[in-house]
């Protein structure tokens, strides 16, 4: 499957609209948040700097948002979304992949958050993230799996 980003623009608003009431709406609903065009529009707006559109064989299928916190060396992945029909085919999980590369080669750690009703939480799990906190609606997860081989390495290089 060729699976590849573009950067997002401003052309794709009508489709990041349509994504994001696919992906997120029942969940959204579920823990009582905003749903209105207008809270789905001010969160597609949200790091659009950042945004990145998935494709597959050229056709949009989601939306990729991480960010790199310099000061934190951290990763912080702001959304993903995957077209429902596109879904369970491993689009989302190469595209966590090609981030935890990138991770790895900063010696990095990522971080995300996951509404507790949204199923991607088991996604996350399987990649190695762990949940750090929580509040009445969402997990903050994070993977730090590359940093624990560090520490474990420098500490059998000492031993």
């Amino acid at each position: 499957m060729d699976i590849r980003l573009r950067k997002a623009l401003n052309s794709d608003i009508s489709f990041l609209m349509s994504l994001r009431k696919l992906t997120m709406q029942q969940y959204l609903e579920a823990v009582g948040m905003p749903t209105s065009d207008e809270a789905h529009l001010t969160r597609i707006n949200y790091k659009f700097d950042c945004a990145e559109i998935i494709t597959v064989s050229d056709i949009p299928v989601g939306l990729f948002k991480a960010e790199f916190i310099e000061d934190q060396n951290q990763w912080y992945l702001v959304q993903l979304q995957v077209h429902p029909d596109y879904q369970n085919r491993g689009i989302g999980y190469t595209v966590l992949e090609r981030l935890l590369s990138c991770a790895s080669e900063s010696a990095s750690r990522i971080r995300l958050s996951v509404l507790k009703t949204n199923p991607a939480r088991d996604l996350y799990i399987r990649l190695g993230f762990e949940v750090v906190e929580q509040s009445d609606c969402e997990y903050i997860m994070e993977n730090n799996s590359l940093l624990k081989n560090i520490a474990e390495s420098k500490v059998k290089n000492t031993a």
